[in-house]
């Protein structure tokens, strides 16, 4: 499975980050940040991580205001 999280759209909530803290992180520029990911997308700002269970990570997806948080199957 894949989580990809679009940056540019995140407003610093912090729901992921307290639902998630496994894979999200709260950076000094206020938004949320994807731990360990790896940057697809640098005009959007999308950000990829492979992971092998789902975890906290579909929390994280569904508690997000503004759906900046995608879990796809491979």
């Amino acid at each position: 499975m894949k989580i990809i999280q679009e940056e540019s759209k995140c407003i610093g909530c912090g729901t992921c980050a307290s639902l998630c803290a496994k894979y999200f992180e709260m950076r000094d520029d206020g938004k949320a940040h994807l731990i360990g990911s790896n940057l697809i997308d640098k005009e959007s700002e999308k950000y990829e991580k492979t992971i092998e269970e789902l975890s906290c990570a579909k929390d994280a997806a569904e508690g997000c205001p503004v759906q900046c948080i995608e879990i796809k199957n491979k």
